[in-house]
């Protein structure tokens, strides 16, 4: 019996599904059309015609300092809001790593101590191994609540940075716009 046959239709198959998949893979993944950007009265701006400017205008105006503010700033309007999931995964992570071993010392300071009150009772061994478990629970909870005070942290500093962002923008389509003749608050 030849197996080459056989070992050919099966690499042939493989590759047919393979090429199926990536082919269906791309059909299901059209790209979302992108929400249209915040209006600069939508990031909380008030902008007054102090120059009786016509709302056309004023359009133009807000939409060409929009443009000059971006480019400025290097940032750009965008809808949404921000992921401070990602910053607090990310935030969580980096405590995870630092307090990597936390219950191990815990266990061991635990041990520590367990041995010296089990040797005084009679049983050092016995003491030692309820001080580890002591230990290294406490070890454990200090490593979870590390975590959860960075992620909030994480989540809270995410959020600072985007409003700071969104001043910085607002500070120069304001400029852009007193420019022009408006009041801008």
């Amino acid at each position: 019996m030849n197996k080459k046959p056989m070992f050919k239709a099966m690499i042939a198959a493989a590759i047919a599904i393979a090429v199926t998949s990536y082919a269906v893979a791309q059909v299901a993944t059209t790209p979302e059309e992108e929400p249209p950007a915040p209006t600069l009265a939508q990031i909380g701006m008030v902008i007054y015609p102090a120059g009786g400017q016509s709302p056309e205008q004023q359009q133009a105006d807000e939409a060409a300092c929009t443009q000059w503010a971006e480019a400025q700033t290097g940032l750009k309007l965008q809808a949404g809001t921000v992921n401070t999931d990602s910053a607090a995964q990310a935030a969580r992570q980096q405590a995870s790593e630092a307090t990597q071993g936390a219950a191990v010392r815990g266990a061991a300071r635990g041990a520590a101590g367990g041995a010296v009150v089990g040797a005084i009772a009679g049983d050092a061994g016995t003491g030692a191994a309820i001080g580890a478990a002591a230990g290294a629970m406490a070890g454990r909870r200090g490593r979870k609540q590390a975590e959860a005070q960075a992620a909030q942290q994480g989540a809270a500093q995410a959020e600072s940075q985007n409003q700071q962002a969104v001043e910085t923008f607002k500070s120069a389509a304001a400029v852009c716009l007193e420019g022009r003749g408006y009041t801008v608050r």
